[in-house]
């Protein structure tokens, strides 16, 4: 039953394939997060990655990371992959570890001050998230935007005038 909620909770669907530049790294504990964490803003403040996305997504990006991370080491264990692909629309990010039996379960009715509140963030910062179980692995992932594609259309999604005369431009 236990099981079944977690599933629930999280859903449980296959890592997408995203094109683009990927970066992977090892994480053999909690300290090497922050070292890695560093090598993705040093990554993501390249012209390249920069020019097509906002501060904002790319701050959304390392916070994703950090929590997915420190989910993976603290939860999860064993060998911890932690995998960002860099494509046109935005990141996937796709932290894995050896404990597939053990699906990511978000806090319910927990003080937030108490913690265990990173997967919420994950989902609201999030446009797609889920997990999957390979043999022998966990795989969790967040699909985040680069905070350019939101902007871009507004205009076209802005009411109708409701006035003749009074013009949009």
């Amino acid at each position: 039953m236990a099981d079944e909620l977690a599933h629930d909770a999280w859903p449980c669907a296959p890592v997408p394939s995203v094109p683009g530049d990927v970066w992977h790294w090892q994480l053999e504990a909690m300290h090497v997060v922050s070292r890695v964490r560093t090598d993705l803003r040093a990554r993501i403040a390249h012209p390249s990655v920069s020019t097509a996305s906002t501060e904002d997504a790319r701050d959304g990006l390392l916070l994703v990371f950090e929590e997915l991370a420190s989910n993976a080491l603290r939860h999860g264990g064993g060998d911890v992959r932690a995998l960002v692909v860099a494509g046109p629309a935005g990141w996937l990010l796709d932290l894995s570890d050896e404990a597939p039996d053990r699906p990511p379960v978000p806090a319910v009715d927990r003080d937030p001050a108490l913690g265990g509140m990173g997967l919420h963030l994950v989902a609201q910062l999030s446009r797609g998230y889920g997990w999957e179980r390979r043999p022998g692995r966990k795989h969790v992932w967040a699909l985040l935007p680069s905070g350019r594609e939101a902007a871009e259309p507004l205009r076209d999604r802005l009411p109708e005038q409701r006035s003749p005369g009074i013009s949009r431009d």
